[in-house]
Protein backbone atom coordinates (compact mmCIF):
# COMPACT_ATOMS: atom_id res chain seq x y z
CA UNK A 1 0.00 0.00 0.00
CA UNK A 2 1.40 3.30 -0.83
CA UNK A 3 2.52 5.48 2.07
CA UNK A 4 0.99 9.57 2.04
CA UNK A 5 2.03 11.70 4.60
CA UNK A 6 0.11 14.68 6.17
CA UNK A 7 1.87 17.82 7.35
CA UNK A 8 0.70 20.44 9.28
CA UNK A 9 3.32 22.98 8.40
CA UNK A 10 3.03 22.21 4.32
CA UNK A 11 -1.13 21.51 4.49
CA UNK A 12 -0.67 18.60 2.54
CA UNK A 13 -3.47 16.17 2.71
CA UNK A 14 -4.54 12.67 2.36
CA UNK A 15 -7.00 11.93 0.43
CA UNK A 16 -8.16 15.43 0.31
CA UNK A 17 -8.55 15.47 4.12
CA UNK A 18 -6.24 17.83 5.98
CA UNK A 19 -4.74 16.18 9.64
CA UNK A 20 -7.69 18.58 11.41
CA UNK A 21 -10.47 17.26 9.61
CA UNK A 22 -9.55 13.56 10.26
CA UNK A 23 -9.29 14.62 13.88
CA UNK A 24 -10.28 11.76 16.03
CA UNK A 25 -10.56 9.26 13.00
CA UNK A 26 -9.22 6.35 12.79
CA UNK A 27 -5.90 6.54 10.00
CA UNK A 28 -4.42 3.15 8.67
CA UNK A 29 -1.54 3.81 6.17
CA UNK A 30 0.89 0.76 5.85
CA UNK A 31 1.32 -2.68 6.81
CA UNK A 32 5.03 -1.78 8.05
CA UNK A 33 5.31 0.51 11.50
CA UNK A 34 6.38 3.75 9.99
CA UNK A 35 10.00 3.86 11.25
CA UNK A 36 12.83 6.11 10.47
CA UNK A 37 15.78 4.60 8.70
CA UNK A 38 18.04 5.85 11.32
CA UNK A 39 16.03 4.23 14.70
CA UNK A 40 18.64 2.16 15.46
CA UNK A 41 21.60 4.80 15.11
CA UNK A 42 21.47 5.70 18.67
CA UNK A 43 22.05 3.01 21.61
CA UNK A 44 19.66 2.52 23.87
CA UNK A 45 21.34 3.96 26.51
CA UNK A 46 21.40 7.80 25.23
CA UNK A 47 17.59 6.85 23.63
CA UNK A 48 16.51 6.71 27.82
CA UNK A 49 18.16 9.92 28.66
CA UNK A 50 16.71 11.93 25.80
CA UNK A 51 13.49 10.70 26.28
CA UNK A 52 14.25 11.81 29.50
CA UNK A 53 15.10 15.30 29.08
CA UNK A 54 12.07 15.32 27.19
CA UNK A 55 9.73 14.13 28.75
CA UNK A 56 11.01 16.23 31.93
CA UNK A 57 10.24 19.44 29.05
CA UNK A 58 6.71 18.27 28.41
CA UNK A 59 5.74 17.93 32.27
CA UNK A 60 7.29 21.49 33.06
CA UNK A 61 5.12 22.32 30.19
CA UNK A 62 1.86 21.37 31.75
CA UNK A 63 2.58 23.11 34.86
CA UNK A 64 4.43 20.19 37.51
CA UNK A 65 6.61 20.68 39.53
CA UNK A 66 9.44 18.55 39.12
CA UNK A 67 11.67 19.02 42.36
CA UNK A 68 8.59 17.40 44.15
CA UNK A 69 9.98 13.97 45.72
CA UNK A 70 6.60 11.94 44.05
CA UNK A 71 7.97 13.40 40.32
CA UNK A 72 11.27 14.05 39.96
CA UNK A 73 12.07 10.39 39.04
CA UNK A 74 9.41 9.79 36.40
CA UNK A 75 11.34 11.44 33.49
CA UNK A 76 13.80 8.58 33.97
CA UNK A 77 11.07 5.59 34.51
CA UNK A 78 9.31 7.04 31.70
CA UNK A 79 11.94 6.78 29.72
CA UNK A 80 12.94 3.39 30.76
CA UNK A 81 9.20 2.06 30.44
CA UNK A 82 9.01 3.07 26.69
CA UNK A 83 12.60 1.97 26.22
CA UNK A 84 12.94 -1.47 27.62
CA UNK A 85 9.16 -2.26 27.94
CA UNK A 86 6.01 -0.81 26.04
CA UNK A 87 7.80 -0.35 23.01
CA UNK A 88 10.09 -2.58 22.65
CA UNK A 89 8.77 -4.62 20.03
CA UNK A 90 10.33 -1.66 17.75
CA UNK A 91 13.61 -3.31 18.00
CA UNK A 92 14.30 -6.10 16.36
CA UNK A 93 17.19 -7.55 18.65
CA UNK A 94 14.01 -8.31 20.87
CA UNK A 95 12.27 -10.35 18.00
CA UNK A 96 11.34 -13.66 19.68
CA UNK A 97 14.16 -16.88 18.53
CA UNK A 98 11.73 -19.68 16.95
CA UNK A 99 12.45 -22.86 16.77
CA UNK A 100 10.05 -25.22 14.79
CA UNK A 101 9.16 -29.28 15.35
CA UNK A 102 8.68 -31.95 13.31
CA UNK A 103 4.75 -32.92 13.93
CA UNK A 104 5.73 -36.03 15.28
CA UNK A 105 1.84 -36.39 17.01
CA UNK A 106 0.66 -36.65 13.75
CA UNK A 107 -1.75 -34.05 14.81
CA UNK A 108 -3.53 -32.40 11.43
CA UNK A 109 -6.37 -30.58 12.59
CA UNK A 110 -6.36 -27.21 13.75
CA UNK A 111 -4.90 -25.93 16.61
CA UNK A 112 -5.83 -22.81 18.54
CA UNK A 113 -4.35 -20.33 21.48
CA UNK A 114 -6.86 -18.23 22.72
CA UNK A 115 -7.31 -15.56 25.04
CA UNK A 116 -3.60 -14.41 24.66
CA UNK A 117 -3.29 -10.84 26.40
CA UNK A 118 -1.54 -8.16 24.94
CA UNK A 119 -1.36 -4.79 26.15
CA UNK A 120 -0.42 -2.02 23.03
CA UNK A 121 -0.50 1.62 22.35
CA UNK A 122 -2.45 3.39 19.53
CA UNK A 123 -0.17 5.69 17.47
CA UNK A 124 -2.68 8.26 17.34
CA UNK A 125 -2.68 9.30 20.97
CA UNK A 126 -0.04 6.97 22.67
CA UNK A 127 -3.08 5.36 24.97
CA UNK A 128 -3.27 2.15 26.11
CA UNK A 129 -5.18 -0.83 23.60
CA UNK A 130 -5.70 -3.48 25.72
CA UNK A 131 -7.43 -6.49 24.39
CA UNK A 132 -7.41 -10.54 23.93
CA UNK A 133 -5.44 -12.58 20.76
CA UNK A 134 -6.68 -15.45 19.74
CA UNK A 135 -4.35 -17.39 17.11
CA UNK A 136 -4.89 -20.66 15.03
CA UNK A 137 -2.87 -22.59 12.51
CA UNK A 138 -2.92 -25.98 11.09
CA UNK A 139 0.86 -27.75 10.94
CA UNK A 140 2.59 -28.11 7.93
CA UNK A 141 4.54 -30.69 9.61
CA UNK A 142 5.81 -28.69 11.62
CA UNK A 143 5.10 -27.01 14.99
CA UNK A 144 5.82 -24.57 17.55
CA UNK A 145 6.13 -24.23 21.35
CA UNK A 146 2.70 -22.67 22.48
CA UNK A 147 4.35 -20.01 24.45
CA UNK A 148 5.91 -18.34 21.01
CA UNK A 149 2.51 -17.64 20.44
CA UNK A 150 2.33 -15.56 22.94
CA UNK A 151 5.68 -14.40 22.51
CA UNK A 152 4.88 -13.29 18.67
CA UNK A 153 1.92 -11.29 19.72
CA UNK A 154 4.02 -9.51 22.61
CA UNK A 155 6.60 -8.45 20.14
CA UNK A 156 4.12 -6.52 17.70
CA UNK A 157 1.57 -5.24 20.24
CA UNK A 158 4.52 -3.70 22.17
CA UNK A 159 4.77 -0.39 20.07
CA UNK A 160 2.77 2.21 18.68
CA UNK A 161 -0.30 0.86 16.94
CA UNK A 162 -3.27 0.08 14.94
CA UNK A 163 -5.31 -2.92 15.24
CA UNK A 164 -5.44 -3.53 12.01
CA UNK A 165 -2.25 -3.70 11.38
CA UNK A 166 -1.12 -5.32 14.82
CA UNK A 167 -3.79 -7.96 13.06
CA UNK A 168 -1.64 -8.35 10.07
CA UNK A 169 1.67 -8.39 11.08
CA UNK A 170 1.33 -11.38 13.76
CA UNK A 171 -0.68 -13.40 10.95
CA UNK A 172 2.43 -12.32 8.44
CA UNK A 173 4.53 -13.51 11.01
CA UNK A 174 2.52 -16.83 12.11
CA UNK A 175 2.85 -17.56 7.68
CA UNK A 176 6.75 -16.71 7.78
CA UNK A 177 7.35 -19.09 10.52
CA UNK A 178 4.97 -21.69 10.59
CA UNK A 179 5.38 -22.24 6.56
CA UNK A 180 1.68 -22.35 6.20
CA UNK A 181 -0.87 -20.11 4.65
CA UNK A 182 -3.27 -21.78 7.40
CA UNK A 183 -3.37 -19.40 9.72
CA UNK A 184 -6.05 -17.43 11.54
CA UNK A 185 -6.19 -14.37 13.93
CA UNK A 186 -8.70 -12.64 15.67
CA UNK A 187 -8.06 -9.76 18.29
CA UNK A 188 -10.77 -7.81 20.50
CA UNK A 189 -9.23 -5.18 22.43
CA UNK A 190 -10.41 -2.02 24.03
CA UNK A 191 -8.93 1.03 23.13
CA UNK A 192 -8.48 3.93 25.68
CA UNK A 193 -8.05 6.19 22.63
CA UNK A 194 -12.40 6.27 22.74
CA UNK A 195 -12.82 5.06 26.08
CA UNK A 196 -10.66 7.68 28.34
CA UNK A 197 -11.35 10.87 25.85
CA UNK A 198 -12.97 12.03 22.95
CA UNK A 199 -16.36 9.87 22.86
CA UNK A 200 -15.67 8.37 26.01
CA UNK A 201 -17.04 5.39 25.40
CA UNK A 202 -16.28 2.85 27.61
CA UNK A 203 -18.27 -0.35 26.51
CA UNK A 204 -17.53 -0.46 22.98
CA UNK A 205 -14.60 -3.09 21.83
CA UNK A 206 -13.14 -3.58 18.46
CA UNK A 207 -12.78 -6.61 16.72
CA UNK A 208 -10.09 -7.69 13.64
CA UNK A 209 -9.31 -11.20 12.21
CA UNK A 210 -7.24 -12.52 9.26
CA UNK A 211 -8.44 -16.01 7.93
CA UNK A 212 -5.61 -17.36 5.58
CA UNK A 213 -5.56 -20.64 3.48
CA UNK A 214 -8.05 -23.35 4.42
CA UNK A 215 -9.07 -21.05 7.18
CA UNK A 216 -10.43 -18.55 4.38
CA UNK A 217 -14.14 -20.93 4.25
CA UNK A 218 -17.34 -20.48 5.48
CA UNK A 219 -16.92 -23.77 7.29
CA UNK A 220 -13.65 -22.93 9.39
CA UNK A 221 -14.62 -20.11 10.02
CA UNK A 222 -17.88 -21.02 11.86
CA UNK A 223 -15.68 -23.51 13.43
CA UNK A 224 -13.27 -21.08 15.10
CA UNK A 225 -15.89 -19.27 15.95
CA UNK A 226 -17.27 -21.66 17.85
CA UNK A 227 -14.34 -22.79 19.55
CA UNK A 228 -13.46 -19.26 20.67
CA UNK A 229 -16.90 -18.52 21.69
CA UNK A 230 -17.21 -21.88 24.55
Amino acid sequence: MKTETISKKNGNTLNGFTTNDIGDDHLFTNLNTPMKATAFNMSDKDKKERISILFSEIMDVIGLDLTDDSLKGTPDRVAKMYVEEIFSGLNPKNKPKIALFDNKYQYNQMLIEKNITFYSNCEHHFVPIIGKAHIAYKSSGKVIGLSKLNRIVQYYAKRPQVQERLTNQIANELKTVLETEDVAVVIDAKHLCVASRGVKDDTSTTITTYYGGEFNTPSKIIELQNYLNN
